[in-house]
């Protein structure tokens, strides 16, 4: 018979890897926009360089000047930046690397640029919702977004 006075065992950590490994600790949603803000700064310090050093004219909200080649420019640019980095080595933007974030697979594998691709694009749909997509992430279990969902991938903190 255990003594009653003894304290009761630890719980169990559920998503434990094998191996007594640390748990999987997940992006939460405001160390994410944290992370979007820094990759905002870098996307538009680089635009407003293409801007000074090119013809391009990606910030002028006047629609008698608008131009779709500059709009085309900047989201092949946000495509090829998130899609790139994110399929990279480190697994992240330079925003993410800050927050010390990665995106992995459902599976914890690193995406490959298709897979970044389509999480780029299921981003979209995230922001026609009105944010709500992107709100997901602050109530889901994973801390993950409907584009999280759509895509099949987890932003994990590096330990």
């Amino acid at each position: 018979m255990s003594d009653p006075s003894a304290a009761p065992p630890p719980p169990p950590v559920w998503n434990a890897a094998p191996g007594g490994a640390p748990p999987v600790r997940y992006g939460g949603f405001w160390v994410r926009v944290a992370a979007y803000i820094v990759d905002s700064i870098v996307l538009t310090l680089a635009f407003v360089a293409v801007s000074k050093l090119t013809p391009l004219n990606l910030f002028d909200p006047d629609l008698k000047h608008f131009d779709p080649l500059d709009n085309g420019i900047s989201l092949v640019a946000g495509l090829l930046y998130f899609a790139l980095m994110e399929s990279s080595p480190r697994g992240a933007t330079l925003g993410k690397m800050v927050m010390g974030l990665r995106v992995v697979t459902d599976k914890g594998e690193r995406l490959s640029f298709a897979h970044a691709t389509g999480r780029y694009f299921a981003k979209v749909l995230s922001a026609l919702l009105l944010g709500i997509g992107f709100i997901m992430v602050a109530f889901s279990d994973r801390k993950r977004g409907l584009h999280d969902m759509i895509a099949g991938t987890l932003v994990v903190q590096v330990p």
